[in-house]
């Protein structure tokens, strides 16, 4: 499916990018820990809420994604369920859960980087976010800084397969 299929909005500015940068770092955290290289930042009315990376293998817990981490510092921090004028930045995009949990969390907005073909719920398999019936939207914006978010899981399988 196309952005412009899939009604996301392609327009990003500086802070965008800026945050987005924020969650590569987290990601690249995430994969020097053995983790798949996938990181997050909320960020609530311009300030970093928090910034996560996967920990599944180091959990062993498959909820443990970077959003879902992200999502739960938040509500503690904020003391509700409710993650009110927020956004998430990503560096792939969601799966089934983390887009459900971003759903439920009534965040703003969400700008990711890298479509996932295989397992991406905000566009590339389904879009849980654009179904109707839901009481909340949440707008998104996708591909930002995409090629660095795909090189990034790129290197990390790679050397796997090779090592």
């Amino acid at each position: 499916m196309n952005d412009e299929a899939a009604g996301r909005t392609l327009k990003t500015d500086d802070a965008d990018e800026r945050y987005m940068r924020m969650a590569l770092d987290a990601a690249r955290q995430a994969g020097r820990r053995g983790e798949v290289p996938i990181g997050a930042a909320l960020v609530r009315r311009g300030e970093v809420l928090t910034l996560r990376g996967n920990e599944r293998e180091s959990r062993n817990d498959p909820t443990a994604h970077a959003e879902i981490l992200a999502l739960r510092d938040a509500s503690t921090l904020l003391g509700g369920w409710r993650v009110l004028d927020a956004t998430l930045y990503v560096t792939v995009e969601p799966c089934p859960m983390c887009a459900g949990a971003i759903l439920l969390a009534r965040l703003d907005r969400l700008i990711y980087g890298a479509a996932d073909a295989k397992g991406g719920a905000v566009g590339s398999v389904v879009n849980l976010l654009e179904l109707s019936g839901f009481n909340h939207r949440t707008e998104v914006t996708s591909g930002v800084l995409a090629e660095e978010s795909r090189a990034l899981l790129r290197e990390f399988f790679g050397e796997r397969r090779t090592g």
